[in-house]
């Protein structure tokens, strides 16, 4: 059975807290799991203790059962040092689209042609 160590979404709408929970990958986001390990209210401010509230033992035990954790929850447990998360880079995100790069040489050719 793969195991997933996953968020399940709770609250009303626009109102989201959320249950840190390990459950098999096959279930649904909301469904069935085995066992809530924490929550996250990510209403809170960043720097509020309540923001992500973890059970660290039973978090190492689950992984050492061979829980796999989503991004999210490989995050938290990064920070509270249970886990290594591998730094991503996206460089092409900033990078504008061709309709941007479009309008932009247009806009250049433009400014060319009144500077003459």
């Amino acid at each position: 059975m793969a195991l997933k160590i996953r968020l399940a979404r709770g609250g009303g709408k626009k109102h989201p807290h959320y249950s840190i929970v390990i459950a098999d990958a096959r279930s649904p986001r909301d469904g069935r799991f085995i066992e809530k390990i924490g929550t996250f209210d990510p209403m809170l401010a960043d720097d509020a203790e309540n923001r992500v509230v973890l059970n660290t033992e039973r978090a190492q035990y689950w992984l050492g059962q061979g829980a796999q954790p989503t991004d999210r929850v490989l995050r938290f447990l990064d920070k509270a040092g249970l886990a290594s998360r591998a730094a991503r880079s996206n460089p092409k995100k900033g990078e504008p689209g061709d309709k941007a790069k479009e309008r932009a040489a247009e806009k250049a050719e433009k400014a060319a042609a009144t500077a003459e």
